[in-house]
């Protein structure tokens, strides 16, 4: 299975840390400047669930947005 969420299709996302060193342009200083760009992954939430679809026991992932609004049916 792959890290997708079975209803919504949430993946994960490509995001960064962006660190800023200086005293700021309104406090009297010149500026804030970036000293360190990290990339990074946001990985969603995903539990396995046996849920019944079309008839049929299926093992999938949900992401917990999904369980809990409780749209499918549990096995």
């Amino acid at each position: 299975m792959s890290n997708v969420c079975h209803l919504c299709g949430k993946r994960k996302a490509i995001g960064g840390c962006i660190t800023r060193k200086g005293l700021a342009k309104k406090a009297g200083g010149i500026g804030m400047h970036v000293v360190k760009n990290v990339k990074r992954t946001f990985e969603p939430n995903l539990q396995t669930v046996r849920i019944n679809e079309n008839g049929t026991v299926k093992t999938v992932k949900l992401c917990t947005g999904c369980i809990r609004t409780g749209n499918y049916v549990k096995a």
